[in-house]
């Protein structure tokens, strides 16, 4: 039996570092970059490394250890706790109101996962390729028929000044004003031919709020309101919004889109 143990040794770490392949739009417990592979942190917990503030404006966003929100004394604030210092949360400045912040890097097809806190009544967004704007909102508790501008829904385009198109959430998965909450979005960047000209539009496979389905197979046909002047291409950078109110994001990683297992 002794001559057994060696080789039992050897399997069994090599079983404890296989990980499960979960990938089929669902949420499984912990967040998935602690449960799977491939996914990179693009908030590196000490500073904005990696991220710009869009145009010539002042870039009030920093980090933070802790977000502070006070139900009866500022519903409608974020504060950081202690205050500026290095830490693993990014805020929109004291005021809730800044410019965009954007990645240095390019993204193609991608699945993006962050978690996201709004205060009483605000409003931010996340930007595939700074294009294609899924929405944060503070929809909880809403009684209004479900639009695209509730949180999580594929944001209206603009067009001869009115709104076009868009996606609503198929449900309000929201929470309350100060608690964190998270998306899940599988994006497929659109397609173009040898001439650079569009073939395929951009599509939101599934976006999962809070553990939820709420958006699958939406098509953007070009950029929605508030978007980036940049062209629709291949490739692009990710861009939070933040001249809508405070917001605070941390746990930001992607990972290049992989398909969705059917179970």
């Amino acid at each position: 039996m002794w001559k057994l143990i060696p080789v039992m040794a050897l399997v069994l770490p090599l079983a404890a570092q296989q990980r499960p392949e979960l990938n089929d739009g669902e949420m499984h417990g912990d967040p998935p970059f602690l449960l799977e592979d491939g996914w990179t942190q693009l908030l590196n917990g000490k500073d904005l490394s990696g991220w710009h503030g869009l145009g010539s404006s002042r870039n009030d966003w920093f980090t933070t250890t802790g977000i502070l929100w006070d139900r009866l004394l500022g519903p409608a604030r974020l504060r950081a706790v202690p205050g500026p210092v290095p830490g693993g949360r990014i805020l929109n400045g004291p005021n809730g109101r800044t410019v965009n912040l954007v990645t240095d890097q390019r993204f193609g097809d991608a699945e993006l996962y962050l978690e996201f806190m709004i205060s009483k009544g605000s409003n931010s967004g996340v930007y595939l390729h700074g294009l294609y704007e899924v929405q944060v909102f503070d929809s909880w508790g809403s009684t209004e028929p479900i639009a695209s501008s509730d949180c999580g829904g594929i944001y209206h385009r603009w067009i001869n000044n009115r709104g076009v198109g868009g996606s609503a959430p198929s449900r309000n998965a929201s929470r309350r004003p100060g608690e964190w909450q998270s998306f899940c979005i599988w994006f497929r960047a659109p397609r173009f031919d040898a001439n650079g000209k569009k073939i395929e539009n951009a599509k939101f496979i599934r976006v999962v709020h809070n553990g939820l389905s709420i958006q699958n197979n939406v098509e953007v046909d070009g950029p929605t309101r508030a978007a980036m002047e940049i062209p629709e291409a291949p490739a692009n950078p990710i861009m939070l919004q933040g001249d809508h109110g405070p917001v605070a994001y941390r746990n930001i990683y992607v990972r290049p889109l992989r398909e969705i297992i059917e179970r």
